[in-house]
């Protein structure tokens, strides 16, 4: 099959007039128009031809979530997120009893197979601080301790990102056995110090989540004034950040302030997405348990007292990035694609190159999603 008439994103520029070829699923040709013809050939007229975004914290989407471990779930929450152009995503994990976590990492085994675009999980919780819980369930919070370090541990093959308080107990000892076994750990829902972040750092700690939310940002001890996990992971150049790009959880004069210490290349947007996400206003959810409503576009806790992850598609972020903050096409799409795709080591996946995985998303001029694709098969059409 030959992509042909594309506009191809690439991470430092676009270039018109070109041409993609793929075989058994890979990019075997990324090259200047030809006459060359395959078999069922695309034209996309003209539109973006953009790698598939890959979304690092997804909860859930159109009423369904991560936490129902169920077949249906997971597909209802794939097939909304294809439509913002999502090829690959970490189901996310909430804050609930270790029971229930596994349970849903064992229902993830089962059906990556079936629905490619489950890249692995994230689990968010339940090693996190209790003064920073945002809409987690408090009640479900515990530190790390050697047991249920060794639980997650057994499930590395499909956990690739887990998400922990840095000053908690025992949280030291877990982030040194959840890089060994390779997960990508990030620290967040935390209160943590300068030094406490810095500790983890030392230990494999090489993201923040959701930066800016849930996390601790400088304030005085004693006399001094002291940085938080913020403040460090703006300052350390191999801390990546995730941003929620929604235009609600982060202003757009904090962006900007996140691209000037982090450049481009340190940010990956992540929706946060939660059951909310397709739903009409004021329609009702859960969160883990939680009651939840849409209103305005936003997903909130039914009290109206916090946001409850975002109600967003990638493309939506995508949108806010080049719209609000000023970033070009290209730059906007590397933090939703390529950014991500080395954070958690899919070699594969987020770059428009030979012997990449063919997953792209075509875009209109006002980057509109209008086809998706996985390994060369259209899982999405406008």
């Amino acid at each position: 099959m030959i992509v042909k008439n594309a506009r191809c994103v690439f991470g430092d520029g676009i270039r018109e007039g070109m041409e993609i070829a793929v075989e058994d699923g890979r990019i075997v040709a990324v090259r200047e128009a030809t006459d060359d013809k395959g078999r069922g050939d695309i034209d996309v007229s003209g539109h973006y031809l953009a790698p598939g975004f890959i979304d690092l914290h997804v909860h859930g989407a159109m009423g369904r979530d991560t936490m129902e471990a169920s077949t249906d779930s997971f597909r209802a929450i794939c097939e909304y997120h294809a439509t913002g152009g999502t090829t690959s995503l970490l189901l996310t994990t909430a804050t609930a009893p270790v029971d229930e976590i596994v349970a849903v990492l064992r229902a993830m085994r089962a059906n990556r197979g079936a629905l490619p675009q489950i890249a692995g999980a994230h689990v968010e919780g339940p090693f996190i601080s209790k003064e920073k819980p945002g809409a987690q369930r408090s009640e479900f919070i515990r530190n790390p301790d050697a047991e249920t370090v060794g639980r997650f541990l057994e499930h590395s093959e499909i956990v690739r990102r887990i998400t922990l308080a840095p000053e908690v107990p025992g949280a030291i000892e877990a982030i040194r056995s959840f890089y060994s076994a390779g997960m990508s750990v990030s620290g967040g829902h935390s209160n943590a110090w300068d030094e406490e972040a810095r500790a983890a750092f030392e230990c494999g700690m090489r993201s923040v989540t959701h930066t800016f939310n849930c996390m601790s940002s400088a304030r005085r001890r004693g006399v001094e004034r002291v940085a938080g996990l913020l403040e460090f992971a703006l300052s350390e150049p191999k801390i990546s950040c995730e941003l929620i790009a929604d235009g609600h959880h982060v202003s757009p004069t904090l962006m900007k302030m996140l691209l000037r210490a982090k450049s481009v290349a340190g940010i990956c947007l992540v929706t946060d997405a939660t059951a909310g996400a397709g739903l009409p206003d004021e329609a009702s959810f859960s969160l883990a348990g939680r009651p939840c409503v849409v209103r305005g576009g936003v997903c909130l806790l039914a009290d109206g007292s916090g946001l409850a992850g975002s109600a967003s598609r990638m493309i939506d972020l995508v949108r806010v990035m080049v719209r609000q903050v000023g970033l070009s096409v290209h730059e906007a799409i590397r933090m939703a694609t390529d950014n991500p795709a080395r954070a958690i080591g899919l070699h594969r996946k987020g770059r428009l190159e030979i012997g990449a995985d063919a997953d792209f998303v075509v875009l209109s001029e006002d980057l509109k999603v209008v086809r998706t694709f996985i390994a060369g098969q259209e899982i999405f059409h406008l």
